[in-house]
């Protein structure tokens, strides 16, 4: 299948996956985080129950802090 990641075309071998296999595959690691699939905002805990499918755009913001 092949998904848009932060406007990037990416490539998996597989029919569909969960945001948090996603977040593995690609390695994604910061604890603090947005995601959005087709511009619909995924709750942390929605994450394995939400599925990305061939041709989806999804949309990663990482936030970060400091002083």
């Amino acid at each position: 299948m092949k998904i848009t990641i932060n406007n990037r075309e990416e490539e998996f071998d597989r029919d569909k996956l969960t945001v948090n296999e996603m977040l593995e595959l690609k390695r994604f690691t910061y604890k603090l985080r947005i995601v959005k699939v087709n511009g619909k905002l995924i709750p942390r805990e929605e994450y394995d129950s939400t599925y990305i499918y061939n041709k989806d755009d999804v949309q990663m913001l990482y936030l970060m802090s400091g002083g």
